[in-house]
């Protein structure tokens, strides 16, 4: 397991058909050599699994990874309150890697995809 910073891009859709490199998150979480998320790892340095949230002129989020109590992956921005959680769909399933696509339902309760831009 090695702690790696993530970098997420808006993809391509209806408001932005080239996608957006200004709408996006960074966040550092524990990957196996094939870039796949590590949960063990994450119960061991989940202080250190941090999330932010960038979005065009809005104000930045910064948050933390978290296991729901539905088994679900989520960023949070505000411990213990779940109205804030932006769920990620099948986060444990992902292969993180440039150019790979992931899903995340943000606080409007819109489903995007993000494009991979960088594994560090």
């Amino acid at each position: 397991m090695t702690m790696r910073k993530i970098r997420l891009e808006l993809a391509r859709c209806h408001d932005f058909p080239e996608g957006s490199a200004i709408h996006g998150y960074e966040f550092t979480a524990p990957l196996d050599h094939e870039g796949h998320f590590d949960p063990a790892g994450w119960k061991a340095a989940r202080k250190n699994c941090t999330v932010r949230r960038f979005w065009g002129a809005e104000p930045e989020e910064k948050g933390v990874l978290i296991h729901t109590r539905g088994k679900n992956w989520a960023f949070s921005y505000v411990p213990n309150e779940t109205e804030d959680d932006e769920p990620i769909f099948k986060f444990d399933r992902h292969t993180f890697r440039a150019r790979e696509y992931v899903s995340i339902t943000e606080h409007d309760g819109v489903q995007r995809t993000f494009r991979v831009a960088s594994v560090r």
